[in-house]
């Protein structure tokens, strides 16, 4: 179920391509800027210190996205009060490795409370920085990108003649080896998950875009990052008050409280 596509595989590397390559302009620019007194350095010093960090911190912040994801599916929170946290957490152990590369190769002395509460908001500013940046611009290509496509669907159809309505237009978007048994549609990040009883891909659009493309099929929106298939329902999960549907081939699907009530008329519950 969980199995990457050839074509995800390259889209994840071309992503970490393009972040090293944004990562590593930001690092040149930081090198020549040298902020927080490192300008005092020789440029090849900060050329390599800059640079290290850059990469360093992108393996730091980048993972946060994922637990971003899934908390928001979870906990049904915020996306920007997510990211807060995690930049802010994040900027724990960046603080930590920033602060002991700079007595490399010596021994490495512990911090005063001041030493440490200084480094962590030096570090926050250029962190929570760089992660707003990539934010803005990943939410800035995959508006572009999902009204591309849009226009290009739109602009494929002749206008003398009705979209087909058998075949939802959504099931199109979809990889021939994952099929178009459509067990659920799990929002992560910019993109959509859909997942068939073969497999899952991504696919870049917004949910409501793609539930609207789902005309035809028994389901329904259960969360606000999950649309389910009821066809596909094995389950049902109550912890307390909290509901989840247990989907064919192991998927969970959380209900949202303000769900259950119209999940429960539509006699899913």
């Amino acid at each position: 179920m969980n199995e990457q596509t050839p074509n995800r595989r390259n889209q994840l590397a071309r992503k970490l391509i393009v972040d090293l390559s944004i990562m590593t302009v930001i690092g040149v620019v930081l090198a020549f800027i040298g902020p927080f007194g490192s300008f005092q350095e020789p440029l090849a010093y900060r050329l390599v210190s800059w640079l290290a960090f850059s990469y360093l911190g992108y393996a730091i912040y980048s993972p946060m996205s994922y637990f971003v994801g899934k908390l928001r599916t979870l906990l049904d929170l915020p996306t920007t009060g997510l990211w807060i946290a995690a930049v802010l957490i994040a900027t724990v152990p960046m603080t930590i490795a920033v602060w002991s590369i700079g007595f490399l190769p010596g021994p490495i002395r512990a911090p005063t409370l001041e030493e440490g509460l200084t480094s962590y908001f030096y570090v926050l500013v250029v962190g929570g920085g760089v992660t707003a940046l990539f934010y803005a611009l990943e939410s800035r290509n995959a508006t572009e990108m999902a009204l591309t496509e849009q226009d290009v669907d739109a602009s494929s159809e002749p206008a003398s003649v009705s979209p087909v309505k058998d075949v939802p237009r959504f099931l199109d978007r979809l990889p021939a080896e994952i099929g178009t048994s459509l067990i659920a549609l799990e929002m992560e990040d910019h993109y959509v998950r859909a997942h068939t009883a073969l497999g899952s891909e991504l696919v870049l659009m917004r949910m409501r875009d793609a539930v609207a493309e789902l005309d035809g099929i028994d389901g329904m929106q259960v969360h606000r990052s999950w649309w389910v298939a009821r066809g596909a329902v094995a389950d049902v999960k109550r912890e307390g008050r909290n509901v989840r549907l247990v989907l064919d081939g192991g998927l969970e699907a959380p209900v949202s409280r303000a769900n259950v009530a119209a999940l429960k008329e539509a006699g899913w519950l």
